[in-house]
């Protein structure tokens, strides 16, 4: 993808691979492929090997860190790229 990207055009069912996905969400490919290890991060799908993320599902992954105001307790966690703890485990499979 072009680096002048505006990202905020995409539609949402447009698929990105792992280095634009990591763009569209101001993250690392490498954090990326961390959370795909622990099970933190948002949906992706393997397609002939490829990994490649819906930007609706990396939008819908974000907005869970939603948050108007510091305490605001949100709707939900985006967790770090590492494993979690089994109080974060039960806390996350409400999600």
């Amino acid at each position: 993808m072009h680096p002048n990207t505006d990202f905020a055009a995409l539609p949402p069912s447009q698929f990105l691979r792992t280095p634009d996905a990591g763009r569209f969400l101001g993250l690392s490919p490498r954090t990326l492929e961390k959370h795909r290890t622990y099970g933190t991060g948002p949906t992706y799908r393997k397609l002939g090997g490829r990994i490649v993320y819906r930007v609706d599902d990396l939008r819908k992954w974000a907005d869970r860190g939603l948050r108007s105001s510091t305490s605001d307790p949100g709707t939900g966690t985006v967790f770090a790229a590492r494993p979690l703890t089994p109080e974060e485990m039960s806390s996350a499979s409400g999600r």
